[in-house]
């Protein structure tokens, strides 16, 4: 059994410790009542049925108002299905070109990357740019596009 509560903390089904404000035993007291931080306490109660079992080391996690937990953030981001954004090799831009467009598109491209990334298309036909988000994908491979190069993305997971 998991409980998480702010201000008040369930021991068990029938006790319930409930603050009263300025209480020297509550649990939103010193920073977390100036600020207006939220604290959820979750704990778990081992044994059969979760009622009279022995609490376990409490997880205290703070999050502003109005924002998600760090660890709903990563989760959301994980769960996201990586897509590939894949150059094609063409015979109308010059080799030049197509590194100053990948250095100026994708974000953090080097110079080394980008040749590197060109060279492949050029001799294998194609070549992966970056794995990202879905959303970027799309948007890397329009930008490639609205500069003349061949591109197209995929997701990331099937395949080699």
């Amino acid at each position: 059994m998991e409980t998480a509560i702010c201000g008040r903390i369930a021991l068990s089904p029938n006790h319930v410790f409930n603050p009263k404000p300025g209480d020297k035993n509550s649990v939103c007291r010193g920073p977390c009542a100036s600020r207006g931080i939220l604290m959820s306490i979750s704990a778990t109660v081992s044994g059969k049925g979760g009622g009279g079992g022995i609490l376990e080391k409490p997880v205290i996690e703070r999050t502003t108002p109005g924002r998600e937990s760090e660890f709903d953030l990563r989760k959301s981001k994980k769960m996201a299905p990586p897509y590939r954004v894949i150059l094609h090799n063409d015979n109308y831009n010059k080799r030049e070109y197509v590194v100053q467009v990948l250095m100026k598109v994708i974000p953090g491209m080097t110079l080394d990357n980008a040749v590197n990334i060109m060279q492949e298309a050029h001799y294998n036909g194609l070549s992966v740019v970056i794995i990202c988000t879905q959303a970027d994908a799309e948007e890397h491979c329009m930008q490639l596009r609205g500069n003349g190069l061949l591109s197209s993305i995929e997701p990331a997971s099937g395949g080699c």
